[in-house]
């Protein structure tokens, strides 16, 4: 459950305030499958980013399955983003110098999961996104597509309730895109919550949501 209750977000931009977000206020239950759109500086990123506890709000508060997050502190908030929630980005972010069987490895390591049961995880993973072939490749040996199913692959490997995805097709072509969607769907009908930023109309109709998001404010929820 995610419940957000009168957000505000401001950034100061030279002598200029500007308003990300204003008095958001939104509720997602459990295995909601969500498209989050509207046009560039709406605030969308900051909204995901606010939900990913990768930013703090100014005012108003943040619940993510009954944990009231705005009330934790950093590292509180680190270790419920590390098992509550999965990031899914348009340019991968894997580590370059890291296999796919390491990338994908990475959050078990920093939750400190024994090492047999990481490589077990990680095999598993692997052969569930149709990777396994490309196991001790690196980032720059994967296409676009591959390197999306081992971001996607990281990104649920701690089994969180919640993935968030910033444009994840926006840098792959037709076919890659439409499997990648396919895959976050997939894990959607597990009972993930799924919200996804996209300015694509055909992938926002995909979604059973939609919130359009204008100057900050929530213009649109259907």
């Amino acid at each position: 459950m995610i419940k957000l209750q009168h957000i505000q977000r401001r950034f100061q931009v030279g002598e200029e305030e500007v308003h990300a977000l204003r008095d958001i206020n939104f509720l997602a239950t459990k295995g909601e499958y969500v498209a989050i759109m509207g046009p560039s500086g709406s605030g969308k990123s900051t909204f995901l980013n606010i939900i990913g506890m990768l930013d703090r709000p100014d005012s108003g508060t943040y619940e993510l399955d009954n944990i009231m997050t705005t009330d934790l502190d950093d590292h509180q908030q680190a270790e419920v983003r590390r098992h509550r929630i999965g990031f899914v980005f348009q340019f991968f972010h894997l580590v370059p110098r890291l296999t796919a069987e390491q990338n994908v490895e990475l959050p078990l390591i920093l939750a400190g999961v024994e090492r047999t049961e990481r490589m077990a995880r990680v095999q598993e993973t692997l052969e569930a996104f149709g990777i396994s072939d490309r196991t001790h490749h690196r980032p720059d040996q994967l296409s676009g597509g591959q390197r999306q199913r081992v971001a996607i692959a990281r990104a649920t490997i701690m089994r969180p309730t919640v993935i968030l995805a910033d444009e994840p097709t926006g840098n792959l072509d037709r076919t890659s895109g439409h499997d990648v969607v396919e895959i976050l769907e997939e894990l959607n009908a597990q009972s993930m919550t799924l919200l996804i930023i996209t300015h694509d109309p055909q992938l926002g109709k995909r979604a059973r949501r939609r919130i359009k998001l204008v100057d900050g404010r929530i213009e649109e929820d259907s």
